[in-house]
């Protein structure tokens, strides 16, 4: 297996598990909140931020589905780097809003790494070999 390939199906698989928990902030924002780490998740209007976040995390898939079907690589892996940063603020959002220390790291600051990681690899790919052509009239002309 190529670094590409690996690096397709990792992001692939990191797209879709965004899909998976900012779909479930939408159809069942009360228990995507008990699974994100903060046990006391604001009420009433301000139960609003649970859709914010499902559309945020919806978002953030698309721009990698979109960047891979584009085929911009090094553009992926910068923005995989960027995104980092929403995880490691949520681990910062647990650990300062009575989430316990095993979420904060086990869940949030482990998706960072592995998503710096994911960045880093895209990074360090080398570009394809660009394949020139010649055109028919100039093979005919030789």
């Amino acid at each position: 297996m190529t670094l590409r390939r690996f690096n397709t199906g990792l992001m692939i698989a990191l797209a879709l598990f965004v899909v998976s928990f900012g779909t479930r902030f939408l159809i069942d924002p009360n228990g995507a909140a008990e699974g994100f780490g903060i046990p006391n998740w604001p009420q009433g209007d301000a139960a609003g931020y649970f859709i914010i976040k499902g559309v945020r995390d919806l978002v953030c898939a698309l721009i990698i589905f979109i960047l891979l079907a584009l085929r911009q690589r090094r553009a992926l892996g910068w923005i995989a780097l960027a995104d980092a940063i929403i995880a490691f603020g949520d681990a910062i959002a647990v650990l300062t809003h009575g989430g316990t220390p095993a979420a904060a790291f086990g869940i949030h600051a482990a998706t960072g790494v592995v998503v710096v990681v994911a960045g880093i690899l895209l990074l360090c790919e080398r570009p394809l070999p660009t394949i020139t052509t010649t055109p028919a009239h100039q093979v005919a002309a030789a």
